[in-house]
């Protein structure tokens, strides 16, 4: 079994190198410019002041910004707050903010004999007060832009991560031996089962449509997904034929659950080609879905050829899948995949649960259940009836 936990981004904040020298050189010029402020300041008022003088006592305190500076980038990195984690690691940007704070006192009070700060060092006690009032600002501004940085890299990886799925999607469908396949089942249906053809191109044309109306979406209900997931199967089981059965297990009560677009369909993709496709005598593909506690499940199991223990099945559709769940939940999803040879694959997901008319998370209890509306359960009705009804078929 492969299981892996979302961690953060690895190319959020850029290459370090950059930006040890981007940030020394921003660091260098605040110097030289807070240098020629107070001898402006200094001649404005008749008291002398030299270059040498301003440099020697501004400059170290620019420099001295260096170190922080790149440890709330990296903070900001490694431990990023958002909706999910900030309860968690706000303590942990605190007692950096406290670190960074009494660090500067004790660099001032250690290098005041050579700079002279001070004419007369008064007690670390109130060298450390000061530093609080002067520097704590700063330094949650400077977190803030490292989280900037982190959120940017975040929305840019999703764009990607989104196109390559609906890229992914788009060559699927138009991929010349999917419609080739797909159009011989048609024409073999036309004289014997007229209204099958009928249906195997009314789905053919919400695959296309299915994608053209999401196109630019992170994540749709799980009712839509299923729809066109749906729509994938029976076009699949048209050129499996027998050999191709599905078995849907979904929980009404998560029809509205928020998932990413395009999240089954890859792996469902993987499970009859690598699962089904080889075997002779075809096999069965499962879709499940459940309530977890706060969390949605998402199963998708094939009883195919399987794979060899210890090792897991590769390929573009899962290794997107993961990227993307990466990205879109971080450290709040996980994601297994579990199979032995001759016993199928199991490719296990979970995500928290939120439901599509909510901005925020579910917690447990009645507060946290996915409510259904009248017309929504209708709506529900029909998409679980037409999976059991293509189940069935396939049987």
């Amino acid at each position: 079994m492969t299981r892996t936990r979302g961690t953060p981004s690895t190319s959020h904040a850029g290459h370090w190198g950059f930006w040890w020298a981007a940030v020394s050189v921003w660091w260098t010029l605040d110097g030289v410019t807070a240098a020629g402020s107070y001898i402006r300041m200094a001649r404005k008022a008749g008291e002398p002041a030299t270059w040498g003088h301003a440099l020697s006592t501004g400059m170290p305190s620019a420099l001295m910004w260096i170190p922080p500076t790149m440890l709330a980038l990296w903070t900001a990195r490694r431990f990023p707050l958002d909706r999910h984690s900030w309860r968690r690691l706000a303590p942990v940007h605190a007692a950096i903010l406290v670190a960074v704070v009494v660090a500067r006192a004790a660099a001032v009070v250690a290098l005041n004999p050579w700079i002279g700060w001070y004419d007369v060092l008064p007690p670390f006690r109130e060298v450390v007060v000061t530093s609080f009032a002067n520097n704590t600002f700063l330094y949650l501004i400077l977190v803030g832009f490292g989280h900037a940085l982190v959120y940017a890299g975040r929305a840019r990886d999703r764009e990607e991560q989104l196109a390559s799925a609906e890229l992914s999607a788009l060559k699927m469908q138009l991929h010349p031996h999917f419609l080739f396949n797909t159009l011989n089942a048609i024409t073999a249906f036309v004289r014997t089962e007229p209204l099958v053809a009928e249906r195997m191109i009314a789905r053919l044309s919400e695959l296309l449509r299915h994608t053209l109306q999401h196109a630019g979406v992170h994540e749709v209900a799980l009712e839509d997904e299923l729809r066109f997931l749906r729509s994938y199967l029976e076009i699949e089981q048209a050129r499996f034929d027998e050999r191709l059965r599905v078995r849907w297990d979904i929980d009404p009560a998560v029809i509205r659950a928020r998932v990413p677009h395009l999240i089954l369909q890859p792996l469902v993709e993987n499970a009859i080609r690598h699962g089904i496709g080889p075997r002779a005598a075809g096999g069965r593909v499962e879709i499940e879905a459940r309530r977890r506690g706060v969390r949605l499940e998402l199963v998708v199991r094939d009883r195919g050829v399987g794979m060899d223990p210890g090792t897991a099945r590769t390929g573009v559709g899962l290794s997107n899948t993961r990227a993307r769940l990466r990205q879109l939940y971080g450290a709040q999803h996980t994601i297994e995949v579990q199979g032995a040879p001759g016993r199928g694959v199991e490719i296990r997901i979970t995500l928290p649960l939120r439901a599509t008319d909510e901005e925020d998370d579910m917690p447990g209890g009645d507060h946290g259940a996915v409510r259904v509306t009248a017309p929504e359960a209708e709506m529900m009705a029909g998409v679980l009836s037409g999976a059991a009804a293509y189940d069935e078929e396939a049987r």
